[in-house]
């Protein structure tokens, strides 16, 4: 099953359809380096490694209730992000404008991005 996202900029709406673990990733992979090594150890077990909160908790010894509060509050940090930065989505607007372009320019320019 996949969510909608709605992404906003200046009065233009694009619709994202994708799962919301896939659009954090694709977040992750944009504003990872801003987290913290605890946030990214937690986001990185839960989201890749597929570690259960109640895993990710015994491996660090703390509460599976702390860990739930830690993934959630990184999770809202990348949407804070891309909310305010806007990085992912405008490299889908500059992907949307680009398909129609030569192959050769085109691959240059994704390798830019």
């Amino acid at each position: 099953m996949c969510d909608v996202w709605i992404i906003t900029h200046d009065g233009g709406v694009y619709i994202v359809e994708m799962d919301k673990e896939i659009y954090l990733s694709g977040l992750y992979d944009y504003y990872g380096e801003l987290l913290t090594d605890k946030q990214k150890n937690y986001f990185e077990s839960y989201y890749f490694n597929n570690l259960s909160l109640a895993e990710i908790a015994e491996n660090c010894n703390t509460s599976r209730n702390a860990i739930h509060k830690q993934i959630k509050d990184t999770e809202n940090k990348l949407l804070y992000y891309e909310d305010k930065l806007g990085l992912c989505r405008k490299s889908l607007e500059i992907m949307e404008i680009i398909k129609d372009l030569d192959d050769d320019i085109k691959e240059q320019i994704e390798e830019l991005i």
